[in-house]
């Protein structure tokens, strides 16, 4: 039942809402599904600031990124542009300043020393360029596939063979069935890369992390590399998220992402389409990415073009807003 009062301006009575319906409004207004909600990862307004020698750094600055369960993405970036901090957060190896993250349902802002190892562990595998980083050089290839699950310490009757098992399913799916008893330095740096996905895939992660993993490596080799994550990702459905320089492999991926002074700025999405003959082609469309405050970065060829600086002029139309160089400097 709602209470009614007299509006003193009106002189008529004016209906006042009970506190069950407060309640129920209340209820409404923060029922609003959090941003990156259905996603794997979610970084909301993401910050990094480093401090050398009293002068600060901000690696990230406000970063926003959603990323889905079974995707394989790639993140691109000059150097300095704050995406490899930002996969060192997700690894679990670096803290964030402020903002949140979450992996698989993990908030790494709220994770002390003891659940972010596990974290590493359990949620997240990771693949360095460095190929030496990524292997033990004193164990064979099984035995480096084997070594987290041992870490894990999930062992129980018949846990060793179960484990060397898993090694060699591993090894066959991603192409070096024949390398599991060499050790680093008998293996090329090819299947360096693909022991070391093996190993990262050791523990069924949620999500994979690669930080430049076709870097060292020539054109035929990178793409070996590639296909065996495009398998892993198709095989096991592990979510992928890859930073690379090589624009052979983000043009391989359905999304890629680009990162510029610590924020993302640009978006491509690939769709496979089929023309009238039957044939297939991959489409490509950018997008500027409007971030959690509503800003948005415009390509700098485009800013440069057209001579805008420091400020634009906005124009709203029926279905676009229009952006414009400042003109209050002309006579």
């Amino acid at each position: 039942m709602t209470d009614t009062t007299t509006d003193p301006a009106a002189g008529t009575p004016s209906a006042r809402p009970t506190l069950a319906e407060l309640e129920k409004r209340a209820a409404a207004r923060g029922g609003r599904p959090s941003y990156g909600h259905d996603a794997l990862i979610a970084c909301d307004r993401l910050v990094r600031i480093f401090t050398t020698d009293g002068v600060e750094v901000q690696a990230l600055q406000g970063l926003d990124l959603t990323v889905q369960e079974g995707e394989l993405m790639a993140l691109v970036g000059a150097s300095g542009s704050g995406k490899s901090t930002l996969m060192n957060i997700l690894a679990g190896l670096d803290v964030p300043t402020a903002g949140a993250a979450k992996v698989a349902g993990r908030d790494l802002l709220a994770m002390d020393a003891k659940s972010r190892l596990d974290y590493r562990r359990h949620v997240v595998g990771f693949v360095w360029q460095q190929t030496a980083r990524n292997l033990l050089p004193y164990l064979t290839a099984s035995q480096n596939v084997a070594l987290p699950m041992q870490l894990r310490g999930r062992a129980g009757r018949g846990g060793s063979k179960r484990k060397a098992e898993r090694a060699t399913e591993l090894l066959a799916m991603l192409g070096v069935a024949d390398c599991g008893d060499r050790r680093p330095h008998q293996l090329s740096g090819g299947q360096q890369q693909r022991v070391a996905i093996a190993v990262a895939l050791a523990n069924s992660p949620s999500v994979l992390l690669a930080d430049e993993p076709t870097g060292e490596l020539d054109s035929a080799t990178g793409e070996q590399v590639f296909a065996a994550f495009r398998r892993a990702n198709e095989e096991l459905g592990t979510t992928i998220v890859i930073v690379t320089h090589d624009q052979a492999v983000a043009d391989e991926v359905r999304r890629t992402v680009a990162i510029r002074d610590g924020r993302t700025a640009s978006e491509v999405l690939r769709r496979t389409e089929v023309d009238a003959e039957g044939r297939e082609s991959v489409v490509a469309r950018e997008y500027a990415m409007l971030d959690r405050a509503g800003r948005l970065q415009l390509p700098a060829e485009y800013a440069t073009a057209l001579g805008m600086e420091d400020r634009v002029m906005l124009e709203l139309e029926q279905d676009h807003i229009g952006v414009w160089p400042d003109d209050a400097g002309e006579k």
